[in-house]
């Protein structure tokens, strides 16, 4: 069977403020640990009403020292965001505390809207355009200490030095950083629960052109998708009306808390918002454990994904670790401890 991971965003609710989401998070954190899944990874997001999760550094941390054994990461930190020394010497920290259980996965978009974003940068030294690639090489750069001579970071060293970078994963929603994977050795991360761009040719294209590096000597594709299974496919529909209804009000530019699944079957639907909906479902996948399985092995399959990475966006806490169960159970996972 395909491993499983974990992607969490730490979702808000009407009834669950940020600080009850992040708990959460630790809580579902704990039952994947104990139920065998492989990976866990935190968002970060800034500015929604919906998202808990702003700060994956400090989560990782947190949620490294409550779990023995699964890894834990970033999915991703916008590199945008940050300066490039800093998120080495926060990753090289909990790398030295939690050895061989830190993934550092990295996106390109600086997962908020454009004044958020400015005030995240606006004391940064100003780039013009999307600067991700130069960012990411001068991360790499501090990593490898390949700044030339002359220049002002050349005797700038991450501490702690002794303590190499977690692996590096590039995350992406489109065909770019599938290409930038490939290119360098690095593992890559898809985000099909989201994009437009086809996940089947994003997959192929990194294992394709994948060079080996002396990090990593073979490809190895995360594919990340939204699924909400329940004990049976009419509950697995009543509770995935909440997503729904999330994904209307997003494309209309409302980041609302999610909404309890007895309001979203009440609200007001358009017939533009149902076309939304439907597209929606082809990237949901919703249902009892045998209809959820049977879509993600041929998710996995058509994509040829060695990994998938769930994520599960419901109003109740319990519904969700619910949904996390069942697809254990179903893919046969190995509990720990």
């Amino acid at each position: 069977m395909t491993p499983l991971s974990v992607l969490d965003l730490s979702p808000v609710t009407t009834a669950t403020p940020g600080s009850a989401a992040l708990r959460n998070s630790l809580d579902l954190a704990r039952l994947a640990d104990r139920l065998g899944y492989k990976r866990y990874w935190v968002a970060e997001h800034h500015n929604l009403a919906n998202v808990g999760s702003s700060s994956p550094e400090i989560m990782i941390g947190q949620i490294a020292a409550i779990t023995p054994g699964i890894r834990v990461g970033s999915g991703g930190v916008m590199l945008p965001n940050h300066a490039p020394l800093m998120v080495a010497e926060r990753f090289k920290v909990l790398e030295a505390l939690f050895p061989g259980r830190i993934d550092l996965g990295l996106g390109r978009a600086p997962g908020t809207d454009q004044v958020t974003s400015y005030a995240l940068r606006v004391r940064q030294d100003p780039r013009q355009g999307d600067d991700f690639l130069e960012r990411f090489q001068e991360l790499l750069l501090f990593e490898r200490g390949g700044f030339p001579e002359g220049h002002p970071f050349r005797n700038v060293r991450a501490v702690p030095s002794d303590v190499p970078l977690p692996p590096i994963w590039l995350l992406g929603s489109s065909g770019y950083s599938a290409e930038l994977a490939a290119a360098v050795g690095m593992g890559f991360s898809f985000a099909h629960h989201f994009a437009d761009y086809d996940a089947a040719s994003a997959m192929l294209t990194y294992r394709n052109h994948f060079k080996p590096s002396a990090t990593m000597a073979e490809p190895y594709a995360i594919l990340g998708t939204a699924v909400i299974v329940a004990d049976s496919d009419a509950e697995a529909q009543r509770i995935a009306a909440s997503a729904e209804l999330h994904y209307v009000r997003r494309a209309k530019g409302e980041y609302l808390p999610l909404a309890s699944p007895e309001e979203a079957a009440a609200y007001d639907y358009t017939p533009i918002d149902r076309e939304r909906m439907a597209r929606q479902r082809t990237r949901l996948i919703i249902g009892d454990i045998a209809k959820v399985m049977d879509r993600l092995q041929a998710l996995a399959e058509s994509t040829k994904a060695d990994e998938l990475m769930i994520t599960t966006m419901v109003y109740d806490h319990a519904a969700r670790r619910r949904s996390y169960e069942l697809l254990a159970h179903g893919f046969g996972l190995t509990p720990r401890g």
